[in-house]
């Protein structure tokens, strides 16, 4: 049988990582998916080519990514360029034209989706997208298909290597976050502009897409609530550690009787949880199915090879995919196209979470008694309370505070009056906490 033949678009670090897989591991790919894998068009306006191992088995590279989508020998496409647009016209493009498509585009899946997806399904083909999450971690195909007869109640994530080596370092060294992410980017984990890393972005688009798959909703990446990491300060690691707690830069999304939650945080959880054990640049993902209960997926969530090596499980998947009745295929998002429903996604306010509240009190009496009460007057129920020490000659002392569970529209009301009183000086610091519990 002829080999399948690949067209692949960019040439960079995933690029030249999916090359070197598919070269390196020709034989045993073709044995799983039945048929030999041969990358024969590629496009690139630049690369190493010392740095690619394989790259002499491609047949043609040019910069003309067009002429590869265009290209009637090839059956499947390789995005992997990144960013909204050219990905965006290249993929409709070469769905128009009958072709496969995998991508590790994140972003282009979480904005462009839902057409993206509509136009493959019109056409009868296929999009690939496991390694636009986690990287290496097979989470797609697991809540996809593994998971299939679960009704998910939840998922939460340590979905940035980025942040998550951050929080590790001032967890670990009690080091302040401009001098981590400096040199998060010598290492090459951040890049010279890492607002969609630190700012909770890049965890958005990926969310974005579990939630999908959790859930059977369109994608919806306008109504994912997003806070960065860059606010979280030495003391409110060292604090939450002497509570039993480590703050992890979460995506969570989860179904409740209202609607569905969406959002990427920092995030208070118990040092007990597997999940608050994951430390540098490692992802992890905790999903929790009603039948299965709580399960953990941990890995590598980017680089060359692992990424490269959900690319080339998509890509094996579709070889084997190839004469099945396109009816009859795995659906993109989980449910079947007609079944995706419209339930409401949350706006933050309406969600409900505990809390960790760091408050500058003044060091005189009754100004507890008074932040409690304004507390309670919103309904506010306080588990724990530690208060600091003030240092000599300060007139202010950190005041530390963990709540139950309370909607954060109430909460964003007692802060309000909280920053108002004049007991207090400055804003209160306000991390989210979840338990997680099984």
């Amino acid at each position: 049988m002829e080999p399948v033949k690949i067209g692949l678009l960019g040439l960079g670090t995933v690029g030249g990582g999916s090359v070197t897989v598919l070269t390196r591991n020709a034989d045993e790919i073709a044995r799983r998916a039945g048929r030999a894998i041969q990358i024969t068009h590629a496009a690139a306006r630049q690369y190493d080519p010392e740095r690619i191992e394989g790259l002499e088995q491609i047949g043609r590279i040019s910069d003309d990514a067009f002429a590869v989508v265009d290209d009637l020998a090839v059956e499947i496409v390789i995005e992997l360029i990144g960013g909204y647009s050219p990905a965006r016209e290249l993929v409709l493009k070469a769905i128009e034209n009958g072709k496969h498509v995998v991508t590790a585009n994140k972003a282009l899946i979480a904005m462009h989706g839902n057409e993206i997806f509509a136009a493959a399904q019109a056409k009868g083909v296929m999009v690939g997208f496991e390694a636009a999450v986690a990287g290496g971690i097979p989470i797609i195909k697991a809540v996809r298909e593994g998971l299939a007869a679960n009704r998910i109640e939840w998922i939460a994530g340590i979905i940035n290597g980025t942040g998550n080596f951050i929080l590790t370092e001032m967890r670990d060294k009690g080091r302040d976050f401009a001098d981590v992410l400096a040199e998060a980017q010598r290492l090459g984990y951040a890049e010279a502009d890492p607002t969609f890393d630190v700012e909770g972005i890049d965890a958005a688009h990926k969310l974005t897409i579990l939630a999908s798959l959790a859930f059977g909703i369109p994608l919806q990446f306008d109504k994912t609530f997003t806070e960065g990491i860059s606010k979280i300060e030495p003391q409110d690691v060292a604090f939450a550690a002497e509570l039993g707690y480590r703050i992890k830069h979460l995506g969570i999304t989860r179904r409740t009787a209202a609607g569905i939650e969406m959002r990427v945080h920092p995030t208070l959880i118990p040092h007990r949880r597997l999940i608050a054990n994951v430390d540098g640049v490692m992802n992890a993902v905790l999903v929790k199915g009603d039948a299965v209960g709580p399960t953990l997926y941990y890995g590598a969530g980017a680089g060359a090879l692992p990424t490269a090596s959900a690319v080339v499980a998509d890509v094996v998947d579709l070889v084997r995919a190839l004469t099945t009745d396109p009816t009859n295929r795995v659906p993109h998002l989980a449910f079947q196209p007609g079944e995706l429903a419209d339930t409401p996604v949350l706006p933050i306010d309406a969600v409900e979470t505990a809390y960790y509240l760091r408050i500058t009190a003044l060091d005189r009496p009754g100004v507890m008694a008074s932040i409690a009460g304004i507390l309670s007057e919103e309904g506010i129920s306080i588990e724990a309370i530690k208060q600091k020490e003030p240092a000599e000659g300060e007139t202010t002392v950190p005041l530390i505070l963990l709540t139950h569970r309370i909607e954060e529209a109430a909460m964003n009301r007692a802060i309000a009056r909280i920053e108002a009183f004049d007991g207090v000086s400055g804003k209160v610091v306000r991390i989210r906490m979840e338990g997680l519990e099984g």
